[in-house]
């Protein structure tokens, strides 16, 4: 049976024409054959020079994801394990595997899905309908990968709970894929010891984007008093506990988080340096500032204030707002982590924010350092949304 054959507008499939992998409703001018949602579609230009094959969801704005730009490449279990043995090589050579993404979505070349390894456990994320489809065959073909390397998987849970399912006509998805297990899985990471919890955690459990900020924060942390914002499971504060700071407080909104990030700080022997403490950060920071406290180091790790464009202009209000309080709470010639996970907040505009909050605050800012997210989240230039993490370290200085 031949496939559907999709036919863009003249001028449009910008996006996949320079190397990116979607393609929305309004850039397609015809459908010509049976289109079954989900199903793999060949896509060609206005004059009928072939694109490649895709997805196709008729519930989406994304109507077609690619999945490859080779007109003849079929989609099938052998272009399945080439992907993944792909993103598995990559990894081995650019980040710490024993807890890892392997599978970044568009920028594996494998659009709308998420795996990552939490030691012997594997963690998968399906935000795409054609992807959906092929979950259980891509495990299969995964664990096979990871088993000819020695790495034997004891599980695996499906955390498509995100609600961009609906965007795409899916219901949300969540529970074991195969046998259950105990979902409190222990990693290592930077020699830092933490619980995983895949089944209550926030998105897959851990975040794992941030593996060499963490790092990154340490030699700064040595005999320093440290306030670790939105801290979730308490790794940035645990990162500079480990470091050697003199006292840690990690602060975060979450009972759940403060809890785990407790018992991360006993696995590590930690919880007479860390404190937690269960709060809401924006009334907090006001509060410590009334009360003349100083710290040598504070990092901001909060969680995306915008996941849309409508919303950046509240976004930017509160990446201001913490970062001027932040600022303010620092002992002249200390540092501040600060960074944003959102798309949206591009770089430019994210500069320009603490620009103001450091003018706003009376503050001088040396930049230490500017990184994004560890090399297991790689930034396919041609897809911007993979481009999302900005992390910098300043020294704030009082004006001179």
């Amino acid at each position: 049976m031949e496939n559907t054959v999709i036919t863009l507008k003249k001028g449009e499939g910008r996006t996949i024409k320079s190397g990116g992998m979607w393609i929305y409703d309004n850039e397609i001018a015809s459908v010509a054959g049976d289109c079954q949602p989900g199903s793999i579609v060949d896509v060609q230009d206005f004059d009928g020079y072939p694109m490649g094959k895709g997805f196709i969801n008729p519930h989406s704005k994304i109507r077609i994801r690619m999945m490859t730009r080779k007109k003849d490449q079929e989609i099938d279990s052998a272009f399945l394990k080439m992907r993944l043995q792909d993103a598995w090589d990559y990894r081995k050579k650019t980040v710490d595997t024993s807890a890892c993404r392997i599978v970044f979505g568009e920028a594996d070349w494998l659009p709308g899905l998420v795996i990552d390894k939490f030691s012997d456990v594997l963690v998968v994320q399906s935000l795409a309908l054609g992807i959906d489809r092929l979950k259980e065959e891509i495990i299969a073909a995964l664990k096979g990968i990871l088993e000819a390397d020695g790495v034997q998987i004891r599980g695996v849970y499906e955390r498509s709970d995100a609600k961009v399912r609906r965007q795409e006509g899916m219901e949300l998805a969540k529970g074991f894929l195969g046998p259950a297990f105990d979902t409190k899985v222990e990693i290592q990471e930077n020699g830092i010891r933490y619980l995983v919890d895949v089944k209550e955690g926030q998105k897959t459990g851990f975040f794992l984007d941030q593996k060499y900020n963490r790092k990154a924060i340490r030699p700064l942390c040595r005999g320093a008093e440290v306030l670790d914002c939105f801290t979730h499971t308490g790794s940035f504060a645990l990162n500079a506990g480990a470091a050697g700071a003199r006292k840690v407080l990690g602060v975060d909104a979450s009972m759940l988080a403060i809890d785990q990030a407790r018992e991360n700080a006993a696995l590590n022997g930690l919880e007479e340096t860390v404190e937690f403490q269960c709060a809401d950060v924006f009334e907090l920071l006001p509060e410590l500032e009334r009360k003349g406290k100083k710290y040598d180091v504070v990092i901001l790790d909060p969680p995306a204030f915008t996941k849309s464009r409508n919303s950046i202009k509240n976004a930017v209000k509160g990446y201001r707002e913490i970062n001027l309080r932040a600022m303010k709470l620092i002992k002249d010639g200390g540092y501040l982590a600060t960074c944003s996970c959102s798309h949206f907040m591009d770089c430019e505009l994210f500069a320009k924010t603490i620009r103001q909050a450091a003018a706003n605050a009376h503050k001088r800012l040396r930049q230490v350092e500017y990184r994004t997210q560890a090399p297991d989240h790689p930034i396919l230039w041609a897809a911007e949304e993979s481009y999302y993490l900005k992390f910098y370290i300043f020294q704030v200085c009082a004006e001179k």
